[in-house]
């Protein structure tokens, strides 16, 4: 799969406005039971259970690598969509079955264009 980030400017630049969105998105969840915050590069949920997901940039792959329940996904950015480097299935579906299954409620994730 072609990462459409050949240089790590760019890269940064993408992941910041995409973790900003998602953190937007985190924070309008109806519910007080996890707190989300976000630094350089890495968005990260604390539930109230203590689990937590990280979503974090790694410059040198130019990819997203999301750590959660136990496991971990590797996103690329191809041809505009982010896709898990070996199932290419969309990061915003993982996220939104995570969330949705975590707190028990329908939650999806969206991007605008």
């Amino acid at each position: 799969m072609k990462n459409d980030f050949s240089e790590e400017a760019p890269f940064r630049t993408a992941v910041k406005a995409l973790l900003v969105a998602l953190l937007d998105q985190v924070d309008e969840i109806e519910s007080d039971d996890h707190d989300p915050s976000m630094t350089a590069g890495n968005l990260k949920v604390v539930f109230e259970d203590g689990s937590t997901f990280i979503l974090s940039q790694q410059p040198p792959t130019r990819e997203l690598w999301l750590s959660a329940n136990y496991s971990a996904w590797h996103f690329v950015c191809c041809q505009g969509i982010w896709l898990e480097r070996d199932s290419h299935e969309p990061m915003l579906n993982v996220l939104s079955t995570l969330f949705s299954d975590k707190m028990s409620m329908d939650i999806r994730f969206s991007l605008s264009a």
